[in-house]
């Protein structure tokens, strides 16, 4: 089958022709529709974050539809379409039996640990399969595993609810989900911070309030608007030490900042006066939980998870054009996320 490929650390990725996978009794093997280029991508091609096994198949953001099962799969059958949980887990260790199986001893993740979706086909244990609507388009069903599923963790974990205002730090993919996922769990105002003009009218054509950083400080911006009483929850979805902080300073009494943007960077904080004064909060935010996939797979069968067209780029499962979507991640893309859609006729 067609793959593209991590071979060497720093250097572009590349096609390669390797066999399909073997199932075993409990797996089922996909055959690809959709994989989402996603920026851990960039980060492991640029060696940012760390790949221990080399030559390994990128991509965490995969759907597709079932082309095989191993004999103790029940939950889906051949022709199903799924989407696919990348967080692959033991299931009997103390983490796992809780439910967190993103802290699990022997976990892996599909693309970073084991072969991912840049390819024609993928193997996944049948328990990381999740049934797709028909509704639910493929592009969007990759997508949704990571950057939408996340951001629904991050509200899950800032214990958000109906009725409060929130500050968004950043509108990428993790922050176009989430600004759909606080409306549909009926929240107050919503603040959308970013630089991209592009962004941030998009933002404002889905309803927010969005706040240009370059015009002023976001905190600034976002005191003045709630007559200096501050945001609820904030979620950071950047990642750098300056918006950490604005997302911190941003909060009213008792308000939550969920920490998802991930930085080498530390951040300084005044204990009393920012945090123990008005009893706030710092949660740190990894990854997401298969117990809150079918709450997400809803929230877009049911049309208030959206991914229209024009906020994705499709490519090809061809290196050249995966590489260069990789490299535009180094900017402030203007579109949500890149989808490889492998082309049927090769």
């Amino acid at each position: 089958m067609r793959a593209v490929r991590l071979v060497q650390i720093g250097k572009p990725l590349e096609e390669a022709d390797i066999p399909i996978p073997e199932t075993g009794s409990s797996d089922v093997l996909i055959r690809v529709a959709a994989a989402g280029i996603c920026h851990s991508d960039a980060h492991y091609r640029a060696g940012i974050s760390n790949i221990d096994c080399l030559s390994l198949t990128l991509g965490h953001e995969v759907a597709g539809r079932v082309e095989k099962t191993g004999k103790h799969v029940m939950q889906v059958s051949a022709g199903d379409r799924v989407c696919v949980h990348y967080l692959v887990h033991c299931g009997s260790c103390e983490f796992c039996v809780r439910g967190l199986e993103q802290f699990c001893r022997s976990g892996q993740m599909i693309g970073k640990h084991r072969d991912g979706g840049y390819a024609e086909f993928i193997k996944v244990p049948g328990a990381n399969a999740f049934l797709l609507p028909d509704e639910i388009p493929f592009e969007a069903g990759a997508i949704m595993m990571c950057s939408s599923a996340t951001a629904l963790h991050a509200l899950n974990k800032a214990r958000f609810k109906a009725g409060e205002s929130i500050a968004i730090f950043g509108f990428g993919g993790l922050g176009f989900s989430a600004l759909q996922l606080a409306r549909a769990f009926d929240c107050g105002d919503v603040y959308v911070v970013d630089i991209n003009p592009v962004k941030l009218a998009s933002a404002a054509g889905m309803g927010a309030i969005a706040l240009d950083a370059r015009a002023a400080d976001p905190v600034e911006q976002i005191k003045e608007a709630t007559v200096g009483r501050g945001v609820d929850v904030a979620l950071e979805l950047i990642g750098s030490a300056k918006t950490i902080r604005q997302a911190v300073l941003c909060l009213g009494p008792l308000g939550r900042a969920a920490l998802v943007g991930l930085t080498a960077e530390s951040m300084s904080i005044h204990p009393y006066t920012e945090l123990i004064n008005k009893e706030v909060e710092i949660i740190g935010v990894s990854d997401h939980l298969a117990a809150e996939l079918r709450a997400l797979i809803e929230f877009a069968r049911s049309g208030k998870l959206r991914f229209p067209p024009e906020t994705l780029r499709v490519v090809d499962l061809n290196a050249a054009q995966i590489n260069a979507a990789l490299d535009a991640l180094q900017d402030s893309i203007d579109h949500v996320r890149t989808v490889i859609v492998p082309s049927s006729d090769k």
